[in-house]
């Protein structure tokens, strides 16, 4: 049963057309998945389903009393509280009900109420509503629910009384959302939810979207969290929406079909419109030679015939491509070891990360590097770059290693937020404006972005700037925190290719499965202290660990 409907809107943001006729229907209990491109309109897309930016055109059709709830990509929570005190703050709809039941039941007791036959019955039958709206959104159970959904969600009762300032981005993210949940909105929209989230993390935000009593839409470019948890695929590119009715293996799968069968539909009417184009030409030429207005009719009926087809939309697009970032990491041989942990220890205030750590990495391996929030991954890669010194043991980078380095929160960035992309390159290049100009177009920027400064660049687009300042590093120790988010997963498949090409060494800190199982040939966990390793990648991790059943 459709819940809610989106008829043919349009939006456009300063002469930009994000949308156009875009149609769309969500219902009861769906699980979809929303991918498409960063810049697509995939957040502003949401931010129309909840009312904030109303269409240009078209409307958004919403079942009567249907209510929905949105995690945006970045959590704000109330300073000065506890983490239990934050995700009792009771929704505002339910606060509102509470404080209507209690003016409700003062008036009851007014005399003047019940003693007026009329006037009692108004107030009881709107006791009677509120008392329906409260039950509809567990009023009466609402501090056991929350409860229930901070288990379901990785937190313990030990976690209860932490401040929210101490918090990880992750684990801020699921406050936030069980705070959403507990008002039970009929639809969910979840904006990147497991970004900062570690591999448990993502596991409990699985559980919980399957569990899920109302409908949930999610952007993610985690794929294996869209496989299991999608049940519909809408992809939003160019303004359209285009939905496959599986979850993302399915939609690559059906899309490349499509894609194929589109093309082979183009070049077949282009044909056959080349065809009728050179037929008009022969019936005007005889037109003119002979003055035949049997021909000339002949000549404006075909033509006709094209521009109808043109106006009922039945001309078929060529299929093209998303313009991707032209990214090459050549690297080149170094040392044969490249880099050496040994017998590392490192504590902050006597809580110590990890004791008498010892790990080798050898020219061209690939290594992935994982652990719960907060075990110690950036902190190893710190130490690595020599920004922090461990407490005890070595930590010994070849002679002849280049690093380059890819921080998570685009620190590496810092420095030039004042400045453009533009003037970065050529500082780092020491290159004409347009050999700079050209580099950054082929890193997928337009040439506005080349000259606007680096701190109006969204999220993705100052995470390929990272990439292009890591490319022009040259480096043969790549050294990666979490490099997939806020990429698209177009964008990551291109690094994935990137990385598989590159002639030297990758240590890579990242939650994202699949990106792991494509690109690391071996893992490092950091857990309770202590480094374990892995042969293969994720999924072979999982199996080797008990976690997941060979086959």
């Amino acid at each position: 049963m459709q819940i809610l409907r989106v008829n043919n809107i349009a939006v456009s943001y300063a002469d930009r057309e994000v949308f156009r006729d875009l149609s769309w229907a969500i219902g009861d209990r769906d699980r979809v998945a929303l991918v498409g491109p960063n810049g697509a309109g995939k957040s502003t897309l949401f931010r129309v389903l909840l009312g904030e930016v109303a269409p240009d055109r078209g409307h958004v059709a919403i079942q009567r009393g249907l209510r929905i709830g949105c995690l945006p990509q970045d959590v704000n929570l109330p300073p000065g509280k506890s983490l239990i005190e934050t995700a009792m703050i009771k929704p505002p709809a339910l606060a509102e009900t509470e404080d209507s039941l209690s003016e409700i039941e003062a008036r009851l007791a007014d005399p003047s109420v019940y003693g007026d036959a009329s006037r009692l019955a108004q107030t009881l039958e709107r006791h009677e509503a509120l008392l329906a709206d409260y039950e509809r959104m567990n009023g009466g159970r609402h501090a056991s629910h929350v409860r229930e959904l901070l288990a379901m969600l990785g937190f313990e009762a030990d976690d209860y009384d932490r401040p929210t300032r101490s918090l990880s981005g992750g684990q801020k993210k699921m406050v936030a959302l069980a705070r959403l949940a507990v008002a039970a909105p009929e639809i969910l929209l979840l904006d990147e939810p497991d970004n900062h989230l570690d591999m448990d993390g993502k596991n409990q935000l699985e559980r919980f979207i399957l569990n899920y009593r109302g409908s949930v839409v999610i952007i993610s470019h985690d794929r294996y969290l869209l496989d299991e948890v999608a049940q519909q695929t809408v992809e939003l590119e160019r303004g359209r929406l285009t939905v496959y009715h599986g979850n993302y293996s399915y939609y690559l799968n059906e899309r490349q079909a499509r894609r194929l069968r589109q093309q082979q539909q183009f070049v077949t009417q282009q044909k056959e419109i080349a065809r009728i184009e050179a037929m008009i030409e022969r019936f005007e030429s005889w037109a003119k030679q002979v003055l035949s207005r049997k021909h000339m009719l002949a000549a404006r009926q075909r033509r006709r015939m094209l521009e109808k087809m043109e106006e009922r939309g039945e001309i078929i697009e060529k299929v093209s491509d998303q313009r991707l970032m032209d990214l090459k990491l050549d690297g080149w041989r170094g040392s044969k070891k490249v880099l050496e942990l040994k017998r590392v220890s490192m504590a902050f205030d006597d809580d110590p990360l990890f004791l008498d750590a010892s790990a080798l990495l050898r020219h061209g391996e690939r290594v992935g590097l994982i652990g719960p929030n907060g075990a110690g991954k950036t902190v190893l890669l710190k130490l690595i770059l020599g920004e922090l010194q461990p407490a005890a043991g070595d930590i010994v980078v070849g002679p002849s290693i280049r690093i380059g380095f890819y921080s998570q929160e685009h620190q590496t960035l810092d420095a030039w937020l004042a400045q453009t992309p533009l003037e970065l390159v050529r500082n780092m290049q020491n290159s004409s404006e347009s050999n700079a100009v050209n580099f950054l177009l082929r890193m997928a920027f337009s040439y506005e972005q080349t000259r606007q400064p680096i701190r109006t660049l969204s999220g993705g687009e100052r995470s390929r700037l990272q990439l292009a300042r890591v490319m022009l590093q040259q480096p043969n120790l790549l050294l990666l925190d979490e490099p997939t988010n806020n990429l698209d997963i177009a964008s990551v498949e291109v690094l994935e290719d990137a990385l598989d090409e590159f002639n030297g060494t990758v240590l890579i800190v990242s939650h994202d499965r699949y990106f792991l199982d494509q690109t690391v040939d071996r893992l490092i966990e950091i857990r309770d202290g202590q480094l374990r390793e892995y042969v293969g990648g994720y999924t072979e991790y999982l199996v080797a660990a008990g976690r997941l059943k060979a086959g």
